[in-house]
């Protein structure tokens, strides 16, 4: 089978991964990482990569062309596969419906229209067959119900166990530069208020060293760790960047404090004009659920040693353990062997 696949994130890749276990036959055709299977990409995640709003419209007219090309690879495609990344992927879709009314076409991690532009819900409808959510209340937001909770692909791809460590704190940063250089300057400051403690700095897997001295630069201070969900069960606390890390935090059950700083611009479409309130996705999704947070949410200006150093010395680990406890169970079960089954009926 020829599946076209659309996967632009890093965080969509390693889903991916977890669902080509289940899969036999598979051949994948598209935009996806090199790193990924053998097969070879049309384009690879890191020619993809944006960082915010301006980023996105300066390479508009390029990603319209890139779009063009994946409907002329879809012709030799069995089903298509569109993960996240709504900005390319919905516009995507509708064209590859136009081009190819037959094809199926199934949408796995949806668009977060929860958190705006609800009305994308009735395009993702229109133009695809099969929606595949990963948050439970998420399926509530299409009128037609031909969306489905399927599970959550973390759940699957977590096997690791809390230790509570009581001597290590991590540090996530983020992977993007702009955000590493705003966050890690902080990190290290806190990092020396902690000396006593055992610092690891979490860095995805797939940067090579020139590329870590290239973002990071001088972390002699920390011990360096590429396996995420290790560093983070055997750590006491952690400080993290917004993104798919605090969810894995959360499921891992490592208290934690959320820092980011956007860029204003986009900080200011996201609150004033999306109306966006929390960034944290397990808060999002437990405020959801029961009407409650999981954790602090430190943003822009208030992302401090100060500030931070408070979070590590007053959040409530009781209180974190039991609220991460109803979150797991809120979500249930993990997605990746259901969308495989879904890929090869």
């Amino acid at each position: 089978m020829k599946l076209l696949v659309s996967a632009l994130e890093p965080s969509s890749n390693l889903h991916l991964k977890e669902v080509l276990k289940h899969t036999k036959d598979v051949k994948l055709i598209g935009i996806f990482d090199k790193n990924i299977k053998d097969d070879k990409p049309l384009y690879d995640i890191s020619e993809m990569a944006i960082m915010g709003i301006v980023d996105a419209i300066k390479k508009l007219k390029w990603f319209f062309k890139v779009a063009d090309e994946m409907v002329k690879l879809a012709k030799d495609a069995d089903k298509i596969l569109l993960m996240d990344s709504s900005g390319f992927n919905l516009p995507l879709a509708k064209k590859l419906k136009i081009a190819y009314p037959n094809k199926e076409i199934i949408y796995y991690i949806l668009p977060q229209i929860w958190a705006s532009r609800p009305k994308r819900a009735i395009k993702l409808e229109q133009y695809c067959d099969r929606l595949l959510g990963i948050l439970p209340f998420e399926v509530n937001y299409y009128p037609h119900k031909k969306a489905t909770y399927i599970g959550h692909p973390l759940l699957d791809e977590i096997d690791v166990e809390y230790n509570n460590s009581v001597d290590t704190i991590a540090f996530m940063p983020g992977s993007r530069k702009s955000e590493i250089k705003r966050l890690l300057p902080i990190f290290k400051e806190i990092r020396a208020k902690l000396s006593e403690k055992k610092a690891l700095i979490i860095i995805p897997s797939s940067f090579s060293n020139d590329k870590i001295d290239e973002l990071y630069g001088d972390i002699s201070m920390f011990e360096i760790s590429k396996d995420t969900h290790k560093a983070l069960a055997s750590s006491e606390f952690a400080f993290i960047c917004s993104g798919t890390a605090t969810l894995e935090a959360a499921l891992i059950g490592v208290p934690f404090t959320l820092a980011y700083i956007a860029k204003k611009v986009d900080f200011f479409i996201g609150t004033k004009i999306l109306g966006i309130k929390q960034v944290g996705l397990a808060n999002i999704i437990l405020n959801n659920y029961n009407n409650t947070t999981l954790h602090n949410e430190i943003l822009q200006e208030n992302v401090t040693v100060e500030n931070l150093l408070k979070e590590y010395h007053n959040t409530d680990r009781k209180l974190f353990a039991k609220k991460a406890k109803d979150l797991k169970n809120y979500l249930k079960y993990g997605s990746s062997k259901k969308v495989a089954e879904i890929i090869e009926q």
